[in-house]
């Protein structure tokens, strides 16, 4: 070791030294002080806009299996419908404690557990962002929650099993971008609230932490460094171009609610964050999906490919305008379905059957890609023999779904 590395270790630890000594975290360090970059981080707008809506306005419905519907509120600055009146401390309780003002306890749809990994200062500077967006007057609907889950003094005790946590300083025993993967995957990302399974207290999981969960209908993979359930198998490169742009060549394309974290929040992150979140998720210990919905998918046999089927019929009028017959895609790289094993093959063609039925869209830097739904001219039949061809033509999937399956997808439950 020459005199300036020992030098610059030195220097190196008396930084990490005083950083530590006043709460400030190297991982927290980089755009703590940008609202706009933490609100994006933190996938604000996505969960706080109805469809149609005026951006942060609330609405979005939230539909939680045995216990009801809640709406996001409107978080404009808003005086009457939004937080206009709140403090900086009042907005900050309720990002990372799941407290609103009048002692208004806030339901876990909400990752508060998560956002508290957030330091108050990096809160104040989401506030700070939102109070320069235009303000709206909407109100979302009233929830509509089953008793005893609408008694909100209730989450008293869920945050006394399943938090909130709080900010944690970094591990010196990993590289900074691995601590900056962690603080972006762990807190303003909330990951693990899509991709893990809940307890009996409607939890997120521990002990099975991003192995993966159904959503809405939709299937949030395993994304555990598991080579067989998540995405062990996957290169650096791959998993940061999804990440960064929601496509990859041989896995597909983000939908559903992993489009909307695409489009308004994960491709307005720098490369460094991208690359660190990647860091992080490699290094996630290898976990089984316990429910039987891995993301690699079988070998193919001549079977599997039917070119004079039903399905490859229906392909080929309503489908090669963008896809090509080859799969590869018209324009924009996220129409290919080559090789999208991940996509078109795995959680029982779940994915796939929620774009044919519903539709997606996602924001790119060139524009917007959109995939229309399936719905007058077309039988659940029909989708399902078109689902049936592109898993086993392009996916080489042994996979089957049937036309009760798309009735389910279309109702937003799963395939059986």
């Amino acid at each position: 070791m020459t005199m300036t590395e020992r030098g610059l270790g030195r220097i190196t630890g008396m930084l990490f030294t005083l950083l530590a000594s006043t709460g400030i975290h190297p991982a927290h360090a980089a755009g703590a002080s940008d609202g706009q970059y933490l609100t994006r981080a933190a996938d604000c707008e996505v969960c706080h806009t109805r469809p149609g809506g005026a951006p942060f306005a609330g609405g979005r419905a939230f539909a939680i299996p045995g216990m009801g519907v809640i709406y996001s509120p409107n978080i404009t600055a808003d005086r009457q419908a939004g937080i206009g009146t709140w403090t900086d401390d009042q907005f900050v309780k309720a990002v990372r404690d799941g407290v609103s003002p009048g002692w208004k306890h806030l339901y876990p749809a909400m990752p508060y557990r998560d956002y508290a990994y957030m330091t108050p200062d990096e809160v104040k500077a989401i506030r700070a962002y939102l109070a320069t967006l235009p303000t709206s007057s909407a109100r979302p609907p009233a929830n509509t929650l089953k008793f005893p889950f609408s008694i909100r003094a209730a989450m008293i005790f869920w945050n006394l099993v399943n938090g909130p946590t709080s900010s944690h300083p970094d591990d010196p025993g990993h590289t900074p971008s691995w601590n900056r993967g962690r603080y972006l995957v762990e807190g303003p990302g909330h990951c693990a609230e899509c991709h893990s399974p809940r307890t009996i207290t409607m939890g997120v999981s521990a002990s099975n932490a991003y192995a993966g969960a159904d959503v809405g209908g939709w299937r949030a993979y395993n994304i555990t460094s598991s080579k067989t359930d998540g995405i062990g198998a996957w290169s650096a490169d791959d998993l940061a171009t999804y990440l960064s742009t929601g496509h990859a060549d041989g896995h597909g394309s983000a939908s559903g609610d992993m489009g909307d974290v695409v489009s308004h929040s994960l491709r307005y992150l720098t490369r460094q964050d991208i690359d660190a979140m990647v860091e992080y998720l490699r290094g996630i210990p290898a976990r089984s999906s316990t429910d039987g919905a891995p993301l690699v998918v079988d070998q193919p046999t001549a079977a599997h490919d039917p070119a004079d089927s039903h399905g490859a019929m229906l392909y080929a009028g309503a489908c090669v305008g963008c896809h090509l017959p080859d799969g590869s895609g018209r324009q924009n790289p996220v129409a290919s379905i080559a090789g999208a094993r991940t996509t078109l093959g795995a959680a029982n063609g779940q994915n796939l059957l929620q774009v044919l039925t519903h539709g997606s869209v996602l924001q790119t830097a060139t524009g917007t890609a959109s995939m229309p739904a399936f719905h007058g001219g077309y039988s659940d039949q029909d989708v399902a023999d078109i689902a049936n061809f592109v898993m086993h033509h392009f996916a080489r999937s042994s996979t089957k779904v049937t036309a009760v399956d798309v009735a389910k997808a279309k109702a937003g439950s799963t395939p059986e």
